[in-house]
């Protein structure tokens, strides 16, 4: 029996690397954007943390140094969620970047390999006929010497 062969195999080929590759674009894209997230609620949870001990503060015997201690730690942490979430702004829109492409290459595989299933389908039925053709010849060459045969 013949044997398919792919004439494009080598491009599939390249299509299967480079959605792995996307792939793992898009997983260190998602792993470093779950690490911005959790700064961001480490930071969320330092304000909390500076806004409750500025209330405590103001509550009881009013100590100015460390009042203004708590405050300024309190504004720092404010500017540095700021930053977070800038940060993890460019991270979403990195992911959804990679996402995208990975969205591309995908398709793109896939297109070639329907490009693959139809080259089979074409090779099958070429088989066919010729498995036909030849089984057509082999009736016809019984059939003519059955016939000269019985003269």
């Amino acid at each position: 029996m013949a044997k398919f062969i792919y004439k494009m195999q080598s491009i599939l080929d390249i299509k299967y690397k480079l959605e792995n590759q996307a792939k793992s674009e898009y997983a260190a894209a998602m792993a470093i954007l779950q690490q911005e997230k959790f700064k961001l609620e480490q930071i969320n949870a330092d304000i909390n943390k500076y806004e409750d001990d500025l209330r405590r503060l103001q509550s009881g015997i009013i100590d100015v140094m460390q009042l203004r201690e708590c405050t300024e730690a309190l504004e720092y942490k404010k500017r540095a969620l700021q930053a977070q979430k800038i940060v993890v702004q460019r991270s979403e829109n990195r992911v959804e970047r990679s996402k995208e492409k990975l969205n591309e290459v995908m398709v793109d595989r896939k297109t070639h390999e329907k490009l693959k299933e139809k080259a089979f389908e074409e090779f099958l039925q070429e088989l066919s006929a010729q498995e036909n053709k030849e089984i057509d010849e082999l009736v016809s060459f019984q059939y003519n010497n059955q016939d000269t045969g019985e003269n």
